[in-house]
């Protein structure tokens, strides 16, 4: 009996720890969303990455690992699943950050919450993780509102909205690897090889476009991945800085959450993201969502609200 109940607390408390962890790596990376739309009309994308990437590498190599065991926490016998984490986390980045420089935040960020949606479906379909009928309708909720943001049809429809759906894609690739792995990684290995794979992708991008030569398209994603590499501005770094230290901290807490709890609990809790995206695309951007932006965003977020709260039955059951 002494060891049943220790087991569920150890399984409570990584469930909780799990939790707190999205919600606080979510809450990080709508800091960085908006500080490189922010950036979006002067610098480079990979130019941005890159820099952001440097900045947390020093972070996790100076700061967090010795924390936690030091730089052993580098050695992995599973580089090349590393490698393809590494590449959805790259795709995930460059569309959904294209997309910024031309679209609304809040509705890139609503696009881009169909992931934890597919992210069950991957869990299933890979992991072999069980899903009921109740939460399938959920997600054929989310993907309804995806349709109602994307506006198939209409005058209003925008290539560019493909982008962060492309983007949600990749993401839900990766964190599906992510619990695989988890098993085996460190939550801060996991952020570790998923930096070195953006400074290594940028610094290859950077050699083949970074001196502007492919831009001037006129369309304002593509520019954004193609603009000549420039010297930041003195109050720019400020915000690279700030980029660097929420992404190399959020990395190791979205690491953390997807490899010690199931997916399908973990993935819901993504959506506090939405209404701090909302908050940013008014007070910085003075973009507030239209009526059918807002269906669109209710859809989703309420189909994975749903999900969290039939996963929440699930477990008490």
């Amino acid at each position: 009996m002494t060891l049943t109940l220790r087991d569920t607390s150890d399984t409570a408390r990584n469930r909780l720890s799990g939790i707190l962890a999205i919600v606080a790596a979510m809450a990080l990376f709508s800091m960085t969303d908006m500080s490189i739309k922010f950036l979006s009309g002067g610098y480079a994308l990979h130019q941005i990455i890159m820099i952001r990437s440097v900045i947390a590498l020093a972070i996790l190599c100076g700061i967090i690992m010795p924390m936690q065991g030091g730089l052993v926490l580098m050695r992995t016998r599973r580089l090349g699943m590393h490698l393809a984490r590494g590449l959805c986390v790259v795709a995930a980045n460059l569309f959904f950050f294209a997309s910024l420089a031309a679209m609304p935040l809040a509705e890139a960020v609503a696009i881009s919450f169909v992931s934890p949606l597919l992210i069950t479906v991957f869990s299933v379909v890979f992991l072999g993780e069980s899903v009921g009928p109740r939460r399938w309708a959920a997600v054929a909720v989310g993907m309804i509102g995806v349709i109602v943001m994307l506006r198939p049809g209409t005058d209003a429809f925008r290539y560019v909205a493909l982008l962060p759906l492309a983007g949600a894609v990749a993401y839900a690739a990766l964190n599906t690897l992510t619990r695989r792995m988890g098993g085996t990684e460190a939550a801060i290995t996991l952020s570790f090889y998923i930096h070195l794979t953006f400074l290594t992708v940028s610094g290859l991008m950077g050699l083949f476009a970074g001196d502007g030569r492919l831009a001037g398209t006129g369309n304002a994603s593509a520019d954004f991945l193609l603009r000549a590499w420039i010297w930041p501005a003195g109050a720019d770094w400020l915000i690279l800085l700030a980029i660097g230290v929420t992404s190399a901290f959020g990395s190791v807490m979205v690491s953390h959450a997807y490899r010690t709890c199931a997916i399908a609990l973990v993935a819901p809790f993504e959506y506090v993201g939405m209404p701090i995206a909302v908050f940013w695309g008014v007070v910085v951007f003075g973009e507030w969502p239209d009526a059918v932006a807002w269906v669109g965003i209710f859809l989703i977020v309420g189909g994975g609200l749903y999900m969290a709260w039939r996963e929440t039955v699930h477990a008490r059951r």
